[in-house]
């Protein structure tokens, strides 16, 4: 049994003495010492009016003492002693009296209560006499007096405000004396009575233990009773935030008695059915963790987790719920079950599993579900370490996810992150590794392992490129991923390495800006090995030939070659070597071409020829060679140009490209003026006898250089050769012979042959052009001249018909050839053949007119001889006059030359009145007309 709260009840006495009636009050208590009325000491008054008398404490005491020892009056008495009790309350002092005086006096207050009592005659309240009467009894050890005292003031005072405490005082004496139906009855009836005050909570809390005391059957009675005690104190208490420490222990009582019934009912069953019947509680959850820890305690560990999880069930949102799902790992742990431990930390994990309701978890309980987390997933992962295959991924997972929710929230989190990442690499979850990686590396502050969890994540993207994994990964992603890494740990001494192998993959892929860049990071880190370096020499020096650096191409061939020659390297001698010499000529030569493409001649030549002392002998020292004297042909430089071309053949006479120099050394000759040279250089290389093509090249040079005998022999070899005795097989084919003939005609070597060539293949040729024509035409006009003087020297004499036969075959073949000139020359030449052919005719009449009779003739028979003449001659003069008139006709279209001025004067001799006048030749322009 507990003890019992003090109550307090103020009342109104009457005064003793005089002059203070009206002024004075005085408060009543109650069991300020005592848990039952046996143990409580009488009332005593509370002087509440005035202060105390400026004397000493003890003084005042031991005058009231003395005035109780002395008096004879009860009330006196009293009185007197209800002020020792007042005196004893307000001071710090002891003015109480003994505890052997105590009793002796008490006894004696006893006899004055009963003298007030007998004589009926009491100036104050009688239900307060009997009150005090009731409690000095108790006090002196005579209970059933007490009672009987009570009885009476309860019965004869109904409405007096000292009945609620008479009726608590008499239920609690049935109460210890086991009489629990009527302790039950008199506790109800102080809480249904008025004024009982504080009285309630106390009369329902021992009215439940009446109850209770009843047995099982009135335990559902018990049940509301205590919960109406809880609901009290939850109300007055802020639902138990609040409560005072004389209340504590009360309160306690009341939840540890439910929880006790429960268990020994129908256990959690029986609590959900009384607070379902309440209507539920705010409070009920300590109940519940009350009667899980009755069952704990008993060691009904199953029992008491059971317990927890319906409360988790029907109260999933409640704030108390970390508290009870934790209680199940305590539990377990009591238990000894480590297995059902961990499974209970595995629900306590996954009920905060989300963030809502982590974050509405208590900082404390946060911390539980970290060290719960962090628990599991290390058992996880050690477990895989000893699992098989299959079970091993299973752990692995479990515990990768475990460190992944703690991750997340948690400070120092790098090293729970690359745990992570590392449990689902060995899951397979490859994806979801690389991503803890990252974290691990790169988002988080101090963390000492950063720099393995990037590398890790590196290793990853790189299968993944390769293939070696289930991650899809791109060359792009893995080199994105080395940038990162290069930026948040410069000084990794696997940088260089990682590197040099991302610059090979993407020179591999033709990205050779990247790759260079890469390479770059490689040569330029501490830590790089002398093998990372050379590999990344060699991806610089391909990418810098591949974007056209040469020059830096040649530094990078350089320092790998000075690598290997070094000896640290004696695995990559032999083969190596040899091909990065000729990537090192390689270089040089292309900076000869990239000079010489810019206009450099100077630098091209000397990066030309500096590539025979890197690389003697080979293809491309030779073609450097050959090339700087291109490059000084280009420029122009046609005597350097020259001398080196003809080194070049000396050095290298069997090369192919020396059967191309002979003709560079031409084009240097024709274009520097030395054209001979050029021809000569022609005929060396054909050995004297040249083929075809050549001669005439050379012969055309010699034309130039006027060497016109050379020229002339080569013209004439060509002609009598077999490409121009039958016809021409296309138009360049005959207008180059008839060119070469004309040449020939005016060099006067065998012109007769020539010009008949001439004359013959034109006629003969389906092609011409202005030239050959032109030729042609003066070449017939040329026979023809010949013809008509051969025609002008044969005289007509006797006998006339032999000569005459003889001077119209002449004639014929003049105007034979005349025809010809006309049909080659056409127009620009029409008025001189026109001179000549007419000049024909006038010779011919003239020689008729002129030739002599035979001597045996008349004078008669030679008059008419000659009149035969002049018929015969007649039409040859007409003939001639037509056509130099057909000259004089050209005038009218504007046409006038030489032989139009001479068929005029041939035509003033024939016709002197006619022809025979002062011509003068003028140019008419047309004048506009102006409208006069």
């Amino acid at each position: 049994m507990k003890r019992l709260v003090s109550i307090s009840l103020t009342v109104i006495l009457p005064a003793l003495a005089s002059g203070i009636q009206a002024q004075e009050s005085f408060r009543v208590e109650l069991g300020r010492d005592g848990e039952t009325i046996a143990d409580m000491r009488p009332v005593f008054l509370e002087f509440q009016s005035r202060p105390m008398p400026a004397i000493s404490p003890k003084e005042v005491a031991r005058r009231y003492q003395r005035l109780f020892d002395n008096s004879d009056e009860p009330e006196v008495r009293i009185d007197a002693l209800n002020r020792l009790s007042n005196i004893q309350k307000v001071t710090d002092e002891d003015v109480s009296f003994s505890d052997e005086r105590e009793q002796q006096v008490y006894r004696q207050a006893l006899d004055s209560y009963e003298s007030i009592l007998d004589r009926g005659a009491y100036q104050g309240r009688l239900d307060e006499l009997l009150y005090q009467m009731a409690k000095a009894h108790a006090y002196t050890g005579q209970a059933e007096e007490s009672i009987d005292r009570l009885g009476q003031l309860v019965g004869l005072y109904p409405s007096s405000p000292l009945v609620p405490e008479a009726r608590f005082r008499i239920a609690e004496a049935a109460f210890s004396a086991g009489d629990y139906d009527t302790s039950e009855a008199e506790y109800s009836r102080v809480i249904s009575g008025e004024d009982a005050g504080s009285l309630k909570t106390k009369a329902r809390y021992m009215q439940g233990w009446s109850q209770y005391k009843q047995g099982p059957a009135a335990w559902p009675r018990a049940g509301d009773t205590f919960l109406a005690v809880l609901d009290a104190f939850s109300a007055e208490t802020g639902g138990f935030r609040r409560i005072p420490a004389s209340d504590a222990e009360l309160v306690d009582d009341t939840f540890r008695i439910v929880a006790l019934m429960a268990a020994k009912a129908r256990g959690v069953d029986s609590l959900e059915e009384w607070l379902r019947k309440a209507g539920g509680r705010d409070y009920g959850y300590l109940l519940y963790d009350r009667l899980a820890d009755y069952y704990a305690s008993n060691r009904h560990y199953e029992d008491s987790v059971a317990v927890n999880r319906v409360f988790v069930r029907e109260y999933p949102a409640h704030s108390a719920v970390p508290a009870f799902l934790a209680q199940n790992v305590d539990v377990w742990r009591m238990a000894g079950r480590s297995d059902s431990a961990r499974e209970a930390r595995g629900s306590y994990v996954r009920a905060f599993a989300g963030d809502d309701r982590y974050q509405q978890l208590a900082v404390p309980d946060q911390q539980r579900w970290q060290d719960f987390s962090r628990s599991l997933a290390n058992y996880h992962y050690d477990r895989a370490e000893e699992a098989q295959a299959a079970g091993a991924q299973a752990h692995f997972r479990l515990a990768a996810g475990y460190y992944s929710q703690l991750a997340a929230r948690v400070n120092k989190r790098g090293e729970i992150l690359r745990l992570a990442g590392d449990a689902f690499l060995q899951a397979g979850e490859h994806s979801e590794a690389l991503d803890r990686y990252r974290q691990a590396a790169y988002d988080t502050n101090g963390y000492p392992g950063a720099a393995d969890a990037a590398w890790a994540a590196i290793l990853l993207q790189r299968d993944a490129v390769d293939n070696r994994n289930s991650l899809t990964g791109t060359l792009d992603d893995l080199t994105a991923a080395t940038d990162r890494f290069a930026a948040g740990f410069p000084e990794d001494q696997r940088l260089p390495g990682l590197s040099a192998d991302i610059s090979n993959r993407l020179r591999d892929r033709n990205r050779y800006a990247e790759a260079l860049r890469f390479a770059e990071v490689t040569i330029s880190h501490p830590a790089a090995s002398s093998g990372e370096k050379y590999s990344a020499w060699l991806v610089s020096g391909e990418a810098l030939v591949a974007t056209e650096s040469f020059g830096l191409a040649e530094n990078a061939w350089r320092k790998s070659l000075a690598l290997l020659n070094s000896g640290q390297l004696p695995d990559r001698q032999g083969e190596d070597i040899d091909s990065l010499q000729r990537q090192l000529a390689g270089s040089i030569y292309y900076q000869g071409e990239q000079a010489a493409g810019e206009g450099q001649v100077d630098i091209a030549v000397a990066h030309f020829q500096r590539v025979e002392s890197v690389l003697p002998g080979s293809d491309v020292a030779i073609k450097g060679r050959y090339d700087a004297a291109n490059t000084l042909l280009k420029a122009e430089r046609w005597q350097a140009a020259v001398n080196e071309l003809t080194r070049f053949r000396a050095d290298y006479p069997r090369h192919d490209l020396t059967g191309t120099v002979s003709e560079k050394l031409v084009f240097a000759y024709q274009s520097s003026g030395q054209p001979v040279r050029a021809a000569d250089e022609i005929m060396a290389v054909s050995g004297g006898t040249p083929l075809r093509k050549q001669q005439l090249r050379a012969a055309e040079l010699y034309h130039q250089a006027e060497a016109y005998d050379q020229r002339n022999r080569i013209y004439v070899a060509w002609l009598n050769g077999d490409g121009a005795r039958g016809p021409a097989q296309d138009a360049d084919s005959h207008i180059r012979n008839q060119t070469l003939r004309h040449r020939l005609v005016l060099a006067k070597v065998e012109p007769r042959r020539y010009r008949i060539d001439l004359v013959d293949r034109e006629l003969a040729s389906p092609w011409h052009s202005e030239e050959t024509l032109a030729w042609a035409g003066r070449a017939a006009v040329v026979l023809g001249e010949e013809e008509a003087r051969r025609f002008a020297d044969i005289p007509l004499q006797l006998p006339l018909a032999d000569s005459l036969e003889k001077k119209q075959t002449a004639l014929a073949s003049a105007r034979e050839r005349f025809g010809q000139a006309e049909k080659l020359a056409g127009d620009p030449m029409h008025s001189e053949i026109l001179f000549r052919r007419a000049e024909l005719y006038r010779v011919m009449a003239k020689d008729l007119m002129a030739s002599e009779a035979p001597a045996e003739l008349s004078e008669l028979e030679a008059t008419q001889y000659r009149m035969l003449l002049e018929e015969e001659a007649y039409p040859f003069e007409e003939k001639a006059i037509e056509l130099h008139a057909r000259n004089h006709q050209r005038l009218a279209k504007g046409q006038f030359d030489e032989w139009i001025e001479q068929s005029l004067q041939v035509l003033a001799d024939l016709f002197p009145g006619r022809y025979d006048r002062e011509v003068r030749w003028m140019t008419w322009h047309g004048e506009t007309n102006d409208g006069a």
